[in-house]
């Protein structure tokens, strides 16, 4: 059974005044930093850090086993949750952004939820656990990386927002299910 999801008046509104007001440069440089949240960045840097913790003291260890195993996660749940949603995506349903640089993304129906919040929801809500500069400074990286999603109208901006609270409840059910964070495990 496939779910059909529709757009909210305020994501209408906001797809339509950032389509009047691309430009291409804008969109060239939200196209280059939206790879930061990629499926296949975020799971090769979560690998290469897992690697290079192997020799590591045993929290820094199990830190890089929650994150390689959350981004792992992150990256599979959209994948089966397009499946069973299906809505159009904001760039299908404009002519004047696609002439100021807004460039066509993905399948035209996978907009719900958007893949790139999950992967960045999950990964923030883990990044809970760090000093707050680092926290801090992660999450901010993150709210960036998944706003492109929005001006490059891949996704409705609920889209990302659904997709950072799939995510973030994602990392703490890993959480819950593996201890990870609790007092003396990180």
């Amino acid at each position: 059974m496939t779910i059909r999801v529709h757009p909210l008046s305020a994501d209408i509104e906001l797809a339509r005044a950032i389509a009047h007001h691309s430009r291409p440069l804008p969109e060239r440089i939200s196209g280059a930093l939206t790879w930061g949240a990629d499926e296949h960045t975020l799971t090769a840097l979560a690998v290469g850090w897992w690697v290079w913790c192997r020799a590591k003291p045993p929290s820094q260890r199990l830190a890089s086993d929650h994150v390689l195993l959350t981004t792992l996660a992150s990256v599979l749940l959209p994948h089966i949750l397009k499946r069973h949603f299906d809505q159009v995506r904001p760039d299908r349903r404009t002519v004047r952004g696609h002439l100021h640089g807004v460039p066509l993304s993905g399948r035209a129906l996978d907009a719900f939820p958007s893949g790139h919040a999950v992967h960045i929801g999950a990964l923030a809500s883990a990044a809970a656990v760090l000093p707050p500069a680092k926290r801090n400074l992660a999450w901010g990286l993150g709210a960036v990386l998944v706003s492109t999603r929005v001006f490059l109208l891949a996704h409705w901006a609920s889209d990302v927002l659904a997709g950072l609270a799939i995510g973030a409840a994602l990392e703490r059910i890993i959480r819950l299910l593996t201890g990870f964070g609790r007092r003396g495990s990180a």
